[in-house]
């Protein structure tokens, strides 16, 4: 089950169910089912308050992913995206049609195992992104 969130804003994910199919295409593509997936669409200021609470972090951030799995070929867990910084990094980057699916599926990635702490590993994430983006 793919579950589209919001908290404190008012923001409408278009086309819910093309989404839904991408995501779990996506998933499958990586070897992955999806069990419970929260997609929670937030502003930068509730997302610096997880990212301060939870990880230490006292900086902003487009995404910040928690991993609720047990079963190592099943994808579950909870994505939360700033809007905020969605839209601020669309217009730097001038992506505006794909920044939020990016980042969308970025957050699956994480979850499916992908890391992106150092050069080699954000390229990997970044072929990976351009691969499934290529599918919605």
């Amino acid at each position: 089950m793919i579950a589209f969130l919001t908290e404190d804003i008012t923001f409408e994910l278009k086309e819910k169910l093309k989404h839904k199919a991408w995501l779990k295409e996506a998933a499958k593509a990586e070897g992955f089912r999806i069990g419970e997936l929260n997609y929670i669409f937030c502003s930068d200021v509730y997302l610096l308050d997880i990212n301060q609470k939870y990880l230490g972090h006292d900086t902003l951030t487009d995404i910040v992913t928690f991993d609720n799995s047990e079963d190592p070929k099943m994808i579950e867990g909870d994505i939360f995206i700033s809007i905020d910084r969605v839209q601020e990094n669309a217009l730097k980057f001038d992506t505006a049609e794909s920044e939020l699916k990016r980042v969308m599926i970025h957050g699956l990635l994480h979850l499916a195992g992908y890391k992106d702490k150092d050069k080699a590993q954000k390229e990997l994430m970044t072929i990976k992104e351009n691969e499934h983006l290529k599918n919605i």
